[in-house]
């Protein structure tokens, strides 16, 4: 099999095209680096929260796979906070904050290159066996990749 270079473990199409690159992904914590391009921009040339909400959503999706790599989630509920405008390149940080054994309790925060918090979210999560899907292969995660950091 070839080597893996997705590091989400399954294609996400609307991540790519942002693109997203997961930097950390261990031990209940995820770590996203995000350059929103110009057309992620709204008409006040800020990160649009749509992108922002998109970049929270992802990250603790991360989060709370992070332990348990080989299962998918979705959403069941998020609530975003919008703090300040999110200016230039942004990295999100997730966690973890509590599990069960079908559904994840997670939040995030997006910090701008000064280390200011943009905006912050909860989540909580449903467990998935993945289903391979029409057109889309599932791809165990690259632990091995230069963009991702363990242990």
């Amino acid at each position: 099999m070839a080597a893996q270079s997705n590091p989400f473990g399954v294609e996400i199409p609307f991540v790519t095209h942002l693109g997203f690159a997961l930097t950390a992904f261990a031990d209940g914590r995820a770590e996203i680096v995000y350059t929103p391009a110009a057309e992620h921009l709204n008409s006040f040339s800020v990160t649009h929260g749509g992108a922002q909400m998109t970049l929270l959503d992802v990250t603790m999706a991360c989060a709370a796979r992070s332990r348990t790599p080989e299962l998918g989630v979705v959403t069941i509920e998020m609530k975003t906070s919008f703090m300040q405008p999110a200016v230039g390149a942004l990295t999100a940080k997730g966690e973890l904050m509590h599990r069960t054994a079908t559904m994840a309790f997670t939040q995030a925060t997006i910090y701008d290159t000064q280390g200011r918090a943009c905006a912050h979210a909860t989540g909580t999560f449903k467990y998935m066996k993945r289903l391979a899907s029409a057109g889309r292969a599932i791809h165990p995660l690259n632990l091995e990749g230069d963009c991702i950091a363990t242990d």
